[in-house]
């Protein structure tokens, strides 16, 4: 099974509107609830793929229980959360149907307690046990220490288990010094860790801090991906607009998958990106179109070596 871990669990909720309008109100013409965080959003997408999950972090409260309600009804996945006193976070996407556009709303998560922090730790170390890879995802909830991934990594490494790590800030920063198998950070977190805005030089100088392979997304340009094996780029066919909510997670999902499918690393990309392509096409926030994503496969996602930076 793969395992993922999502610290900072959420109750995704989305809104569709006609047109989103600053200082006015608006009439919701539909609304959608899904467990929500990254983690979460990567273990669905694995699990409609074919790949057993099981799924920890925190969850608390109403919302809380809300999430593990509905994680229940999703075949494949396997529910390992560990309970805490806090609620649950929500996140809201409003949807502009006119434009496709999202705006997103985030709230920042119960506080974590110094008890409920080790027994989560315990829980992990078990959980690894039985995992081909896990995929550490998502922002850390007020309470858990800053340099908790970087401590995730070195477990996951002392069990032989592959990890993947999806952060960003100073969580990433520590959690590359540990050493993760891959990471996945889009333009911005890249530029923050290394101090580059330039793709290519950026995901070389994030190999160098730490990580053994850099998969950076790239908004509508796909990705850059920086291996021992060698270097490629890969974008979809042609660019596609709608809500982006998961997207990323998506492609957290091909690129585990791959591996543990032993895939070489094009066509992980490949896969990766038709999957990030498809979510943003779906219109719930973490899932993809199935439809979409065999089409997009079937047409070919471009797939291209790189030379070394200048």
């Amino acid at each position: 099974m793969i395992l993922t871990v999502t610290l900072n669990t959420a109750l995704d909720i989305t809104y569709r509107v006609p047109g989103l309008r600053p200082h006015a109100s608006h009439r919701v013409t539909e609304v959608t609830e899904r467990p929500g965080g990254k983690g979460l959003n990567v273990a669905r997408v694995l699990a409609a793929l074919g790949h057993p999950v099981t799924v920890t972090g925190f969850a608390g409260g109403s919302t809380g229980a809300t999430v593990r309600a509905s994680l229940a009804g999703v075949p494949g996945v396997v529910d390992a959360l560990v309970p805490v006193a806090g609620a649950t976070r929500r996140t809201v996407a409003v949807v502009d149907e006119r434009t496709g556009d999202t705006t997103q709303l985030n709230e920042p998560g119960p506080v974590v307690a110094p008890a409920e922090w080790n027994a989560f730790q315990e829980a992990y170390e078990g959980l690894l046990a039985g995992a081909a890879a896990v995929a550490l995802c998502g922002s850390l909830p007020p309470g858990v220490p800053v340099g908790a991934y970087a401590g995730l990594v070195r477990t996951a490494r002392a069990a032989g288990v592959p990890v993947l790590l999806d952060t960003s800030g100073e969580p990433l920063r520590r959690g590359v010094a540990a050493r993760p198998d891959l990471i996945k950070p889009n333009a911005d977190e890249l530029a923050e860790l290394t101090g580059s805005h330039e793709p290519l030089r950026a995901t070389q100088a994030a190999r160098r801090r730490g990580a053994r392979s850099v998969v950076a997304s790239l908004g509508a340009a796909g990705l850059l991906a920086e291996t021992p094996e060698g270097r490629w780029r890969a974008a979809p066919p042609a660019q596609v607009r709608g809500n982006p909510t998961g997207a990323g997670d998506s492609v957290v999902a091909g690129l585990l998958s791959g591996l543990v499918e032993h895939l070489p690393w094009p066509d992980r990309l490949a896969r990766a990106v038709a999957l990030s392509a498809a979510t943003v096409l779906s219109p719930v926030a973490g899932e993809f179109d199935r439809a979409a994503y065999e089409e997009l496969l079937g047409r070919g996602v471009a797939v291209t070596a790189e030379a070394d930076a200048a």
